[in-house]
């Protein structure tokens, strides 16, 4: 008997290596292109608004599909969707390598999220029901968290590797042998699960879901990057809301909705998710100027400039094991709350760095963002999840996953938005300068450094000079902006999660039921 149960230990632990590869593939190929953005900037010549999309349409296709793919992959089988998705992630890769131009890097960046959303909320929803156990599966996703976070602050080292030998396109070649293991392995060892009773997938909920998604995150990143005035921001903003309205209203009629809204009636699961969105926001901004930072201001090579963030990598996998024991000991609100005030605090930190600041500041900066992150990020993941009934977990798995890339999304849109509009309006072109030099140079630091190399030196290092101080003054603003937001998220949290469970210790036995159901 003990035999038995031994052997089922292992293949449910063997199965969480499986969906962490998953996990940690998807993650990485949300942050793997930050170093590569000069490179991509030299070769296709992309215009600033084609950067950001390169950037960030990943991340916003994923984030709209997310909750349409969850409520799927409870109706048709999560392992099944979880495969054929990784499948199509390894065709996309392929196209997006051999980009020949920004308008196809973009739409293979968009394929890329589409199999992205088939694959993270099945990972998450078959963690519960490899570990119907409580605190298994808390240490199980404390895992998966760690996988996820470290998988977007890592994405930046293996870029850095592979540009240092490869051109850009080699960090999209590198998805493919871990597909192929995916394939293997998820086919071999993954059990099948599904909603018995899942109802119908309702097709009009997909497209209003999608196209509420994405027209508000457009209307949020265009009028950041170009102000309210335009005439598609406030068109796609209401069209975008419209669709969410309409969204909401029809998943309450529907007897098998694709997303139970009624969760969000629960303060433990909007908090959570809320909490994920925000951290996110800060992670992905941060990635995604600092990257351009390391490489364009201060001129470390690629490779440098990922070793320079991987104290964000070690404390997001440091951050993500170590939840469950702090959320035991401290209580999940308290938790949740400190790891987002320290998640500002370190990203306000960045607010300080200039072009010739110590490294010991960034990598602190670092550390303390990506192990907060990895609190906040696990903690939310559980707490999304013991919130739902297990037959809709691939659904609420969703919810959480498209805060995920939602926060992903609007972090790079914001952050970057903010650090492209005060660079442009603080940037000084040395009279002189050819007006197409100019323009290119006001489009993003990176245009700035190419437009660079065809001018004379008497015009070419003022130049560099002034987008160099326009681009850190942006990255200094933004840094406080999206530590601000952070810290607001934290006063959110602590409100929204009052009611829950204190610390273990704290608890009579009698109460202890009620605390596991937190999954922590």
């Amino acid at each position: 008997m003990s035999s038995t149960v031994h052997t089922r230990s292992h293949q449910r632990w063997t199965g969480l290596a499986v969906l962490v590869l998953a996990v940690t593939l998807v993650a990485v190929d949300a942050t793997v292109l930050s170093l590569a953005i000069p490179s991509i900037s030299e070769t296709l010549r992309p215009s600033g608004t084609q950067l950001l999309w390169i950037g960030d349409v990943y991340s916003f296709v994923l984030a709209g599909l997310l909750v349409s793919m969850g409520s799927l992959s409870d109706r048709i089988g999560r392992k099944k969707l979880l495969l054929a998705g990784s499948a199509a992630f390894g065709a996309a890769s392929l196209l997006a390598a051999y980009a020949p131009g920004p308008g196809w890097l973009i739409l293979a960046r968009a394929l890329l999220g589409v199999a992205g959303a088939t694959i993270m909320p099945s990972t998450l929803s078959l963690i519960r029901g490899l570990f119907p156990d409580d605190r298994e599966r808390a240490t199980a996703i404390g895992i998966w968290g760690a996988a996820a976070t470290a998988g977007a602050a890592l994405g930046p080292v293996v870029g850095g590797v592979l540009l240092e030998h490869f051109w850009w396109g080699s960090v999209f070649l590198l998805n493919l042998p871990v597909v192929l293991l995916l394939l293997v392995l998820g086919g071999w060892l993954l059990p099948e699960s599904k909603d018995p009773k899942p109802g119908r997938w309702d097709v009009a909920s997909v497209v209003l879901s999608l196209a509420g998604v994405i027209g508000v995150v457009y209307a949020i990143k265009e009028a950041a990057a170009h102000g309210v005035l335009r005439w598609d921001v406030p068109v796609t903003a209401l069209l975008g809301a419209a669709a969410l309205t309409v969204f909401v209203r029809r998943q309450l009629r529907l007897e098998t909705p694709l997303l139970d809204v009624r969760l969000f009636a629960d303060r433990r699961f909007t908090g959570a998710v809320l909490a994920s969105l925000t951290a996110l926001v800060g992670l992905s901004g941060v990635v995604f100027v600092t990257s351009q930072y390391l490489q364009l201001v201060r001129g470390y090579e690629p490779l440098k400039a990922g070793l320079a963030e991987l104290p964000a990598f070690a404390g997001a996998v440091v951050g993500g094991l170590l939840t469950a024991r702090l959320a035991r000991r401290t209580g999940a609100r308290l938790a949740l709350t400190l790891g987002l005030l320290a998640m500002g605090t370190g990203i306000g930190l960045l607010g300080w760095v200039q072009q010739d600041t110590t490294y010991l500041l960034l990598a602190v900066a670092f550390l303390i963002v990506g192990t907060a992150e990895g609190v906040v990020y696990t903690l939310g993941a559980d707490l999304v999840l013991g919130a739902a009934p297990a037959e809709k977990a691939g659904a609420a798995s969703a919810v959480s996953e498209t805060a995920y890339e939602l926060g992903t999304a609007l972090g790079i849109a914001l952050v970057g938005s903010v650090v492209g509009s005060l660079y442009a309006g603080s940037l000084a072109v040395p009279a002189g300068a050819d007006p197409a030099v100019a323009a290119r140079a006001g489009e993003s630091l990176g245009g700035a450094v190419e437009a660079a190399h065809g001018l004379p030196q008497e015009l070419a290092g003022p130049l560099l000079a002034s987008a160099r101080d326009s681009f850190v003054h942006g990255m200094n603003i933004a840094a406080y902006l999206a530590g601000g937001l952070l810290l607001v998220a934290s006063a959110v949290a602590w409100r929204l999660l009052r009611g829950l469970p204190g610390p273990v210790q704290d608890r009579q036995p009698q109460d202890r039921p009620a605390l596991e159901k937190t999954g922590v």
